[in-house]
């Protein structure tokens, strides 16, 4: 590992691009390998220890290929294996994603702050153990967004079904006069423009992506494992569902083309396809 290394990146699907977004903003000339488990998305609606399978093979997968630091891009990840992964992989540092309740709740005027996440999410020790620090004498409402992680895997961002999927989330918590809204998932961020446009323009959207590259530039720098090149990072894609279904998004999601490669789950290992 040295300081030419990439960065690797790991989610369900699409939602870690919001943090590969991030990171590329914050650490402009660092590689990054993204991998996207879309064999087994979502991740939400699975159990923590088949979660926690899934992410040590992507952890060992990118591993193999020199990333010096790994982002869990993923808040069902996070909750279900990013403490494990640090134990079982103590000499390389992993971010990951932890619900934004405290700067929510530190700014709330109403005393009510809005979680949009998945049920793994909410039902994890990391979330309940967020809201017990941070959140005392704040109100926190909570919403699953049933379907809207598949609208964003299928790059409906702002269309009929998703804005329906979210009014049905916010109207209840605009009801109780909620002004501090926290995306608790990777892939709702990409739903912002149309959350804003529900909520209005006195309700806050905190997307934690960019507190997590900026950590993870601390990392770097802590360990000497900053790039020292001037020149612009590259960027790798692998996903194990349908490639050309994510090259056809990244140009929406990301601004960009890219191409991807394909990597098929055999037993529990991953493996470069052969297709």
């Amino acid at each position: 590992m040295d300081t030419t290394s990439p960065l690797g990146v790991f989610d369900s699907g699409v939602g870690g691009l919001s943090v590969l977004r991030a990171l590329r903003a914050e650490l402009p000339h660092e590689d990054v390998i993204y991998l996207a488990d879309q064999a087994h998305v979502p991740y939400g609606s699975r159990s923590l220890e088949e979660v926690r399978a899934f992410s040590g093979e992507i952890t060992r997968f990118l591993i193999a290929r020199g990333a010096k630091l790994i982002a869990v891009a993923c808040n069902t990840a996070s909750a279900a294996a990013l403490h494990w992964l640090r134990q079982r992989y103590p000499e390389i540092p992993f971010v990951g994603m932890e619900p934004a309740v405290k700067p929510a709740a530190e700014t709330t005027r109403s005393g009510v702050v809005g979680v949009l996440a998945t049920p793994a999410t909410f039902q994890g020790e990391l979330y309940a153990s967020v809201v017990e620090r941070f959140a005392r004498g704040v109100t926190v409402l909570q919403a699953t967004c049933p379907g809207l992680v598949g609208q964003i895997e299928a790059g409906e961002l702002d269309s009929e079904r998703t804005r329906r999927i979210l009014e049905r989330a916010l109207e209840p918590m605009l009801e109780r006069g909620v002004d501090t809204l926290v995306m608790g998932c990777t892939h709702f961020p990409f739903a912002i423009p149309a959350i804003q446009r529900i909520a209005g323009s006195g309700v806050r959207v905190i997307d934690p992506a960019p507190a997590v590259a900026r950590q993870a530039g601390r990392l770097l720098a802590a360990r000497g494992l900053l790039n020292p090149s001037g020149a612009p990072g590259a960027v790798g894609f692998y996903t194990s569902g349908e490639s050309s279904q994510l090259e056809a998004l990244l140009p929406r999601l990301l601004g960009e083309p890219h191409p991807v490669e394909s990597v098929a789950w055999q037993g529990n290992a991953l493996r470069i396809s052969s297709t």
